[in-house]
């Protein structure tokens, strides 16, 4: 499970954005996790909730994910489509030559603090 340390990772960089903004405590952080980012997000939010209650500035603090969905961009035909549902071959000419647009993404979009 490799969440537990995706929510280390987090937390150093909440840690780094404390210091720098004198920050006292943050109630919430939003991420925005890819569709394909290969992170489950309730093994995330488990974690999540564990960890936090060892950091008095995260305590109770709320985890948000917001998911984006997975595009991929086929370069013969110049469309796009649905990466889950069609995976690598394109599903409007069948080529291969594809590649993957969003939904591998994760990214700290926001932190409510105090």
């Amino acid at each position: 499970m490799h969440e537990l340390g995706v929510v280390f990772h987090i937390i150093d960089m909440l840690e780094e954005v404390k210091k720098e903004n004198d920050i006292e405590k943050i109630n919430s952080v939003t991420l925005e996790l890819g569709e394909v980012s290969a992170v489950i997000p309730a093994y995330l939010t488990d974690c999540w909730k564990w960890a936090r209650e060892k950091h008095e500035f995260l305590k109770g603090a709320e985890l948000l994910i917001e998911k984006l969905p997975a595009v991929t961009f086929c370069e013969d035909c110049k469309q796009e489509y649905e990466t889950v549902k069609y995976g690598k071959t394109c599903p409007y000419c069948g080529s291969g030559r594809t590649f993957l647009v969003t939904g591998n993404e994760f990214n700290i979009k926001e932190v409510e603090a105090y």
